[in-house]
């Protein structure tokens, strides 16, 4: 455990004072003995000239001798450092920087400190809680505020992220708020009030995987034995079928791992695929209330708000396998088809587009004139995007996506949409304006699904794969490496073993946490995946939203190619999630790398968005130099973390924070 040190400030201060004491003193002694040697003078001249060789005019000498010498030997010292400061050679120069800058980062913490400090008491009370309508806020997504702001056709459900966005209090949890149960059983049950909805949005709710679930007392249950359960398994199935494979268990054979849901429902269909091994994430609109994104999390099932309304996805181009929208109420033929071209850029070549709705059926556009026209205008353009339509059945349309380049100059001219020239074509954008030209093309990593290697065999990627990303292969077995001893570490500390009045850190003959003890993982710059990869291989039912921060380097194209699922986002603003939706995060360097940057949040900023992350008695990992750490550990009784400092290793500069939040529970009015 390191120990926390006392702050000594103003020391220097105070002995400057009471040497300018001395010194006052010294001057009104000796002006007192002049006064009376000049009296004596006179009357006295045989005292005089023994009144050199007194002890007084002895201890005058000493002491100016010893100012002269004092001067002379500053001097030769100045002149000495001098002579060394040009004789040191460059690897000297190199190591006395690299101290000089330690020292400067330590100043710029000191600083933040005495900051701190001296806006008094009020700055270091505990943060208080934010009032009810808040708890299930989320920062950037304000309805009424953005239609003030006179946004409108639907861009008034877009990510607005402003001055003044985010939160300065703690959430508190809902009254009735219980503790999720664990996966697997959490998949197909959660508590209701865990979640904003109503009674009447359960049993009105119109999606085919909406319908997927029962409201019983205090739960909602999603029943896996359920007639209406055998409803998604055979949709399923049936594009399996579609695709030419015997059913939804060969998807991976097929080079499926990785699919984005649009308008999910509640999740059913990506928590059925979730044991054939494939990791599908759900994106939604923000949703005030019976929200698909909140109970899809409440689930354990990877989601996000997202959207098609005006700006791309925080994807990198070629991200996903399969894009899957089933009634998922986006209108594919308005806005001359750009919603489709954005499904195309994060499409990887050789992946699939699944779409179910009734503007899909063919004997109902047979009576309508108008859904005929659209249907039509999306079957075009699908054909101008180079996709193939590679089956119809019912209410569902499959298209594969083009794996070769030359189809996009093999079409007439003026049919289709451009190709983005290199200039617009940005692997990954931020939230970026929706383009009106095919994206992807110029990417490095264009290589169709089926020549990839099946899961879970591409996330070990080989020596000329990882060269696409600038790696070698010894950073990428360092990374794997140390995440798995990171892994080990961190699940012999989940424990509130650690916070007790005698702590100490678990040991051999302490059992384990279980294995399923968390499910949602938020890790907060995830580099090359790392912490998801030993996660996996160590058997832990998880699964990681892998964060690549817009500050630091972008190996987000790596972690999705290997078979994860991460997005981009500038921790300056809020998460594009509701409350409560991890059950641990982890920071690995973040705070590094965020002081790194001129135009940083503040520390307790980031910390606040953490607390408002995560549900009641969830894990907080933060691992960085120790400098940044004991800043850290300052700020969690102001969140009433609970929170204990580690060391890592005897001779290493680094140390981990690890925390719990604690479950406040609100009192019913």
């Amino acid at each position: 455990m390191s120990r926390h040190l006392p702050l000594h400030r103003g020391v220097s201060g105070l002995r400057n004072l009471s040497n300018s004491n001395d010194f006052w003193d010294s001057e009104v002694k000796d002006k007192t003995e002049k006064e009376d040697l000049d009296r004596n003078r006179a009357s006295d001249q045989s005292y005089l000239s023994l009144s050199v060789g007194s002890p007084r005019s002895r201890h005058k000498l000493t002491v100016l001798f010893l100012k002269l010498s004092l001067v002379v030997i500053v001097i030769l010292a100045l002149t000495g450092s001098f002579w060394w400061t040009l004789s040191i050679s460059t690897l000297s120069r190199g190591h006395i920087f690299h101290g000089y800058r330690r020292l400067q980062e330590q100043l710029v913490l000191d600083l933040w400190d005495i900051g701190e400090l001296s806006l008094g008491a009020s700055r270091m009370k505990e943060i208080d809680f934010c009032p009810e309508e808040s708890e299930n806020h989320i920062p950037c997504f304000n309805i009424s505020e953005n239609l003030a702001l006179r946004y409108s056709d639907s861009s008034e459900y877009d990510r607005q992220c402003g001055q003044g966005s985010r939160q300065s209090c703690l959430v508190l949890p809902p009254v009735n708020y219980k503790i999720p149960l664990r996966w697997p059983t959490g998949r197909d049950v959660i508590w209701v009030a865990n979640v904003k909805i109503t009674g009447q949005e359960v049993f009105t709710s119109g999606s085919l995987t909406k319908r997927m679930m029962m409201l019983e007392e205090e739960q909602i249950s999603f029943r896996s034995a359920s007639l209406m359960f055998d409803g998604v398994e055979d949709y399923s199935h049936q594009i399996a079928e579609m695709i030419g494979l015997r059913n939804e268990s060969n998807f991976i054979q097929a080079g499926v791992r990785t699919i984005l849901d649009i308008g999910c429902g509640y999740g059913s269909f990506g928590a059925h695929l979730f044991s054939k091994q494939l990791l599908t994430m759900c994106i939604a609109n923000y949703e005030s209330s019976g929200s698909q994104v909140q109970l899809t999390l409440e689930r354990g099932l990877p989601a996000m708000i997202g959207s098609f309304n005006a700006k791309q996805l925080p994807y990198p181009s070629l991200s996903f396998d399969m894009l899957h929208c089933a009634r998922c109420g986006i209108d594919w033929d308005e806005k001359d088809g750009i919603f489709l071209i954005e499904v195309d850029r994060v499409l990887k070549p050789g992946g699939y587009f699944v779409w179910t709705s009734p503007l899909t059926n063919v004997q109902s556009f047979l009576r309508n004139k108008e859904k005929q026209k659209r249907w039509n205008f999306v079957r075009d353009f699908a054909e101008n995007l180079c996709w193939e339509l590679m089956s119809q059945q019912e209410e569902t349309v499959l298209w594969k996506k083009t794996s070769k380049k030359n189809c996009y100059n093999s079409r007439k001219p003026g049919s289709g949409p451009p190709i983005c020239s290199k200039g617009q074509d940005v692997e990954s954008p931020y939230y970026q304006p929706l383009q009106n030209c095919i994206g992807g093309t110029h990417s490095r990593r264009w290589l169709p699904i089926e020549e990839r290697p099946t899961w879970p065999s591409r996330s070990n990627l080989n020596k000329n794969e990882l060269a696409l990303y600038g790696l070698h292969s010894e950073e990428l077995n360092e990374d794997t490496a140390n995440s798995r001893t990171a892994v080990r570490n961190y699940w012999s500390l989940l424990s509130p073993l650690i916070f007790s009045d005698h702590p100490k850190r678990p040991g051999d003959e302490d059992p384990s946490p279980p294995y399923n003890m968390l499910r949602n993982v938020l890790d907060m710059n995830a580099r090359y995946g790392g912490l998801n990869a030993a996660l996996l291989e160590g058997g832990k039912s998880v699964w990681v939203m892998n964060v690549v921060p817009t500050s630091g380097p972008n190996y987000l194209p790596l972690i999705l190619d290997r078979g994860y699922v991460g997005v981009l986002h500038d921790w300056r603003e809020a998460f594009p999630t509701y409350p409560r939706t991890y059950d641990m995060v982890h920071a690995d360097g973040l705070l590094s790398l965020e002081t790194s940057q001129h135009r940083r949040c503040t520390m307790l900023d980031l910390f606040t968005e953490i607390d408002r992350l995560l549900r009641p008695e969830g894990w907080i990992l933060i691992r960085d130099a120790a400098p940044l750490v004991e800043s850290a550990r300052a700020l969690t009784t102001r969140l009433k973390w609970d929170a204990r400092i580690i060391e890592i290793e005897s001779n290493s500069d680094e140390r981990l924070l690890i925390c719990q939040k604690p479950f406040f529970k609100k009192q019913a009015m």
